[in-house]
């Protein structure tokens, strides 16, 4: 579930990846110390990015020239769509929060920061561009899926939104999605553009990180 590409801008962006996959918001989700209003806020937020996420990987599959990566892109998109979304939705509605509540939500300023970033740079770039920023979401998630599993008890608030990260359904699509990432990397120049991918890679990795704010502050 990795690639070259991936794992070397990993690497090289070893400080704002650190920030993002054990920023004390995660560390708290794990150990089941969240506070449950931080949580609702937070899953809100990310409702309302999912939107944007989905969308940018059908920003992603129109760039692409392969109909196999193009069905693997929208494959993506309706996992989000049908699967991470209905998790945000479940777990609100046990608060009484319903859909078009959730809908309705102001974006936060890390959401608006983010979701722009990732749509100009893709309208703007091209699909290795484009993959790049959406790589650190889909690949950051799996490995704090992982991590936090290692110690989520059966009986822990937030079990199944772990579980969701670490299902086969999203590790495929991790797995589809750092496969693309090393193909379009050696089709489309990675080597040569390197110092500009590892550019978009941080950044991306950085609003990640600051993302978890929405539901911390």
């Amino acid at each position: 579930m990795s690639s070259a590409l991936f794992t070397r801008l990993r690497a090289d962006a070893a400080e704002p990846w650190s920030r993002y996959v054990r920023h004390p918001f995660v560390l708290a989700l794990g150990d089941g110390t969240l506070a449950r209003e931080k949580f609702q806020n937070f899953l809100i937020q990310d409702y309302l990015f999912l939107i944007q996420y989905a969308r940018a990987y059908l920003l992603l599959a129109y760039k692409l020239d392969d109909p196999a990566d193009m069905r693997a892109a929208m494959e993506t998109a309706r996992v989000l769509l049908e699967g991470e979304m209905p998790l945000h939705v479940a777990f609100c509605a046990g608060w009484g929060i319903t859909e078009p509540q959730m809908a309705a939500a102001p974006h936060s300023i890390e959401l608006l920061a983010y979701t722009r970033y990732v749509l100009e740079l893709g309208l703007a770039g091209d699909a290795l561009d484009l993959i790049v920023a959406l790589a650190p979401c889909i690949a950051g998630y799996a490995e704090i899926g992982a991590m936090l599993a290692e110690t989520c008890r059966p009986d822990h608030p937030y079990a199944a939104w772990i579980e969701a990260y670490t299902g086969p359904e999203y590790r495929d699509s991790v797995a589809n999605a750092l496969a693309m990432l090393e193909r379009l990397g050696q089709s489309r120049g990675a080597e040569a553009r390197f110092p500009r991918l590892l550019e978009i890679f941080t950044r991306a990795t950085e609003c990640e990180a600051a993302f978890w704010e929405t539901g911390w502050r």
